[in-house]
């Protein structure tokens, strides 16, 4: 069950990362670039240690897809960016995808 904390560890982190890459406004403000240099670094470093018992696949397509339905969210919260139905209706079918992957041969696990 180690595996879940590592992946879900691993995209707070990949969230963190992508907010400070926004935030470090081209790589010009060095605390926000630093942060998504080590949030990118530790999101990939957990998600090597989630793939030892999933899936790539599996793995790979919650990792990102969670992870792009979130920035989405944070984007309108603290970036007041749209969110319109469409994007709406995307990140549902995201979530759809993520839960179909998950319900299909145990969810992945590997061991």
């Amino acid at each position: 069950m180690n595996h879940v904390f590592f992946l879900c560890g691993a995209i707070a982190a990949e969230i963190v990362a992508t907010t400070s890459l926004k935030l470090s406004e081209g790589f010009t403000k060095p605390l926000p670039a630093v942060a998504t240099v080590l949030g990118y670094a530790v999101s990939f470093y957990l998600l090597s240690l989630a793939l030892k018992r999933m899936e790539l696949g599996v793995a790979y397509a919650i990792w990102s897809g969670v992870g792009t339905a979130a920035m989405a969210v944070v984007g309108y919260c603290l970036f007041a960016e749209s969110l319109t139905l469409t994007k709406l209706v995307s990140i549902a079918c995201i979530v759809v995808g993520v839960v179909g992957l998950n319900l299909t041969d145990g969810g992945g696990h590997t061991g």
